[in-house]
């Protein structure tokens, strides 16, 4: 405790200061307080304010006392006594902002306390509290989340000049190494964002991280890696070969000493750091993150400007329950991932799993993410990574703008990148073969937009129950010959 008459201070300044009264009352709490006369004192402190919306006199509080029928005449005096030492020096007061920081932590530590108090009376065969065992981790979660927060909402005209002050503020960016990349988010991923990835199994999502990842690292950032399938040593495989320029296949036959020499040159061009963690799959949720990410600050002094998290399908969620089936637990999953992005300030990369329909599909839509409607709907930035066997033999991948927050998603909606698996690296192309792939691309639309223009739109009207419903021209030939519900067309 920070001192041991800290709960007479809270008090004797709930009765005379109220900017302070103000900003604490709502955080306070009768239970917090151990002492009779005290959990007395403060209670009806709490009465007065919410009947009368300001702070009770001595005299007040004693007069209100002296109606309370609970009290015997020994606490009476007691709590009379009590009052009559709260001394209140007007020259000499307290700092406020020490002030508020002492109480804040006061109120944690007696939060979790009793959390901790009722967490012990679950396992007792007397619990007159009704306290289950499935109840005690929402207690410890609401007693860890206890914090003074003065941020009540923005007022529109009063914090006018706050406003503008953030409108023509340089927003604080993670530039990528790809120039489309940075068109379309504005010039690299935004802080309290949560961006995704989606492709196929084997369609290049650790890759993009380990690649973005690794030029993160060149670029003087720190990184925090997230994996939740691969091992630390296999990711760091990735980054290896990416940076030293060698296919990651042969990185375990170089010798010891030219890989150490490598590995000294990747030290001299990189500027920033890199923090591999791994989780078991599916175990690992963003409570353990949130303690990973301030053991890392407090043990190595290590606080990321990113976070890559190698994937989100295959995290955990720390609310929801698998059972409540896959719409809910995904969404939590994103929720609470991008919860943590705001929390730690920080942009969040992840990947998502292209759903069965989408898998071999050369143009993915929002509607194939695999699992959950409630990712998308989440988060901040999501593109699609494309491979078809023409793009691979030419060893170029197609990103397809899904969602974008950051600006207009029809504006870059599709482009290529450069692929290099075997040293696991993007890489930006030339404007020549961008302009090639947009005109194609464009030519490809317009042949298949004449193509469906083409095909008779089908007459509801002649298509009745037990009758044969006719189809002639492009859209017979096409259909064949097939059965819609039961009846031959």
């Amino acid at each position: 405790m920070i001192n041991d008459r800290i709960e007479k201070l809270i008090l004797t300044n709930l009765i005379y200061r109220e900017p302070y009264t103000r900003k604490v009352i709502a955080y306070l709490k009768e239970e917090y307080f151990e002492d009779a006369r005290e959990k007395k004192i403060f209670s009806h402190i709490e009465d007065f304010i919410r009947s009368y919306n300001t702070l009770p006199t001595r005299e007040a509080i004693l007069i209100q006392l002296s109606e309370d029928p609970s009290l015997s005449q020994n606490l009476y005096s007691e709590i009379s006594d009590y009052i009559d030492e709260i001394d209140y020096d007007e020259d000499k007061p307290v700092d406020e902002a020490w002030l508020l920081d002492c109480t804040e932590t006061w109120c944690q530590d007696r939060a979790l306390y009793a959390a901790l108090s009722r967490s012990v009376q679950s396992l007792d065969a007397n619990n007159s509290a009704k306290i289950s065992k499935g109840d005690i981790p929402k207690l410890l979660t609401d007693a860890l989340a206890v914090s003074f927060d003065a941020q009540i909402g923005h007022d529109y005209t009063i914090d006018s000049n706050e406003r503008y002050e953030f409108y023509t503020a340089r927003e604080r960016k993670v530039p990528t190494h790809l120039e489309y990349f940075n068109k379309i988010t504005d010039g690299g991923w935004s802080t309290q964002t949560l961006n995704l990835v989606m492709s196929g199994t084997g369609g290049g999502k650790t890759l993009f991280m380990t690649d973005m990842a690794a030029n993160n690292l060149l670029d003087g950032q720190r990184v925090l890696y997230i994996t939740l399938e691969m091992s630390e040593k296999r990711i760091a495989e990735r980054i290896d070969a990416n940076l030293m320029n060698v296919p990651v296949k042969d990185i375990k036959h170089l010798p010891r000493s030219v890989f150490l020499k490598k590995m000294e040159d990747v030290k001299d061009r990189c500027h920033g750091k890199l923090i591999i963690k791994q989780y078991p799959t599916a175990s690992a949720n963003v409570n353990h993150f949130r303690h990973l990410l301030n053991e890392l600050r407090i043990k190595r002094g290590f606080v990321p400007t990113i976070i890559y998290l190698d994937y989100l399908n295959i995290a955990s969620s720390c609310r929801v329950k698998m059972g409540a089936g896959l719409y809910e637990y995904a969404k939590a999953i994103a929720e609470e991932v991008r919860g943590l992005a705001v929390e730690f300030d920080v942009p969040i990369v992840s990947a998502t799993q292209v759903g069965r329909a989408g898998y071999k599909s050369s143009d993915v839509e929002l509607t194939n993410v695999s699992e959950s409607w409630g990712v998308p709907g989440t988060i901040d930035f999501m593109v699609a990574l494309i491979n078809t066997d023409e793009l691979t033999e030419q060893n170029k991948i197609l990103v397809k703008q899904l969602k974008n927050r950051y600006g207009d998603e029809s504006w870059h909606s599709k482009f290529v990148v450069g692929i290099d698996k075997a040293k696991q690296r993007l890489y930006d192309v030339e404007d020549s073969v961008q302009k090639e792939f947009l005109e194609t691309n464009k030519e490809d639309k317009k042949t298949k937009d004449k193509d469906e223009k083409d095909v008779p739109a089908f007459d509801n009207s002649r298509f009745g129950q037990g009758m044969k419903a006719e189809r002639s021209g492009t859209r017979m030939r096409a259909l064949g010959k097939k059965k819609y519900e039961g009846v031959e067309i």
